[in-house]
This record gives structure tokens, sequence and C-alpha cells, in this order.
């Protein structure tokens, strides 16, 4: 398996479980590792074959932006979700910190695996 990785995509999201929270917005930044199959794209060198990422991180921006999260683990849920099932890969490692959200720690976050079969 091959993997196409995207580092430290910063978003602002309206997120958290306290009151005061929902009045905010925060830092949320987002590490991805997809896993997939390059060799075509890589003979061809062409884009219809790659995971484009810009695409990727377009729509994990639309899905952060869309609505209001209590939890960092449902952010990162929801991305391995979108991912697996609109682009062509078949494993996820995603990455969701919440940088500064203990006091004393630089950063908090959850890092989750998934994985699908997909059919040819």
């Amino acid at each position: 398996m091959d993997i196409v990785f995207i580092e430290n995509l910063k978003f602002q999201a309206s997120i958290g479980v306290w009151e005061w929270e929902a009045r905010i917005k925060q830092n949320l930044v987002v590490d991805l590792w997809l896993g997939t199959d390059i060799k075509k794209a890589a003979e061809t060198d062409e884009l219809e074959y790659a995971v484009n990422y810009k695409s990727v991180s377009i729509r994990i921006s639309e899905l952060i932006s869309s609505r209001r999260y209590k939890l960092i683990e449902t952010v990162a849920e929801e991305i391995a979700s979108t991912v697996l099932s609109e682009f062509d890969v078949t494993w996820c490692k995603v990455k969701v910190s919440k940088p500064r959200a203990v006091e004393r720690s630089r950063n908090v976050g959850v890092m989750i695996e998934r994985t699908i079969e997909k059919s040819n």
C-alpha cells in the first residue's frame, strides 16, 4: 500500500462541550495518511489517477465548517468516513489536534485508523 499524506491542516472550528465554547471558534489541526495505490498515477503522470490532496483538503474544510461539534472524536470519525467513501483510498489514519485545549499542554488530540475493502 502506498500512502499519500497531508500534514498540519489548520481550521477554525466550532467545537467543545462547554457553553462558552459554543460562542467562539477554536483551532483544530488535522493530519491525514491515506492508503492507496499510486502506481497508475506514477506511470501516467496524470492527476486523474492520483488522490488529489487539494480536493481532500477542501472537502475536510467543508466538513469541519458545516456544523458545531462537541468532541474531536466525532470530527476524526467523520473525516475518516468521508475520505474513505468519497476518495479512492482503502485505509486512512486521521489525527485531530486541539492545541492548548488543556492548560500546561501544548496539544491534545485523537488518532484513528479505518479501513474498507473496495471492489474493483
